[in-house]
């Protein structure tokens, strides 16, 4: 029962944020500011699921250059977690598919985030391009998946080196965002799902990186990435056992 109130609840949250927001954004259609926004405002949905969402930022955030954010990418439930750290100004690359979707894949574009082709390698190749000018053009920062999906419990995928070769060409430093686990996390007939923490670390130079060397980037981002989210890990499930304890004490 708990499960079809929630489903309720979220599709009618998401229809009318995203009618909203598409109207909002007619007023100043593909402003990245506008992503943020409207990825905060999906992030709010996370109490419905029985989350809490700890968000973490670095000291001087609000002062962090252009930049690429690469962030883990688990499941669909990364639209209530991850999305409430986004900062603006910064747009996502997803699927062109996602253009499909009932009111969601309108409010996507016309926030400005971007869209490629992913059936179609060239264009896909010439993604990288198209960031290294959005990033030049008009000063923006571009969240991107390096796993090129989601992993859905296998811990963190090998990354793909495109989110890499673009911070290298454009000259912006790589910020890893890493999200606690949530596979099989998330019951829909559980009241309290628990704890996931967000955390934003600090800016990775890419000065030292030549062209060439996407792939030791990726390597070296990717390892500080997986020991960050282990980190994590291991402190939800102490503090949501410490919790547990707990309560069980206090009834």
């Amino acid at each position: 029962m708990l499960s079809i109130v929630r489903f309720i609840i979220v599709i009618i949250y998401c229809i009318l944020v995203s009618i909203f927001g598409c109207i909002y954004c007619l007023f100043s259609p593909r402003n990245p500011r506008h992503v943020a926004t409207f990825g905060h405002l999906f992030g709010r949905m996370a109490p419905v699921f029985g989350l809490k969402v700890e968000t973490r930022l670095p000291e001087g955030h609000e002062n962090h250059p252009t930049a690429i954010y690469i962030c883990n990418h688990q499941n669909n439930f990364d639209m209530v977690t991850a999305a409430s750290i986004v900062q603006p100004p910064t747009v996502t690359v997803g699927k062109k598919s996602l253009l499909w979707i009932p009111f969601f894949g309108q409010i996507y574009w016309l926030t400005g985030n971007m869209l490629i082709d992913r059936d179609n390698r060239a264009k896909a190749l010439s993604t990288i391009s198209q960031v290294v000018a959005q990033i030049q053009k008009r000063k923006i920062s571009v969240w991107m998946f390096p796993e090129g999906t989601r992993s859905r419990g296998r811990g963190l995928l090998p990354f793909k080196t495109g989110a890499f070769h673009a911070a290298i060409a454009a000259g912006v430093p790589i910020i890893p965002v890493c999200v606690s686990n949530t596979s099989n996390k998330i019951k829909l007939n559980r009241w309290n799902n628990g704890l996931v923490i967000v955390e934003m670390m600090e800016p990775i130079d890419i000065s030292d990186y030549g062209k060439d060397q996407a792939r030791k980037l990726a390597t070296h981002c990717r390892d500080i990435m997986r020991e960050k989210i282990a980190e994590l890990d291991k402190e939800v499930a102490e503090r949501e056992a410490s919790g547990r304890v707990e309560k069980k004490q206090a009834s």
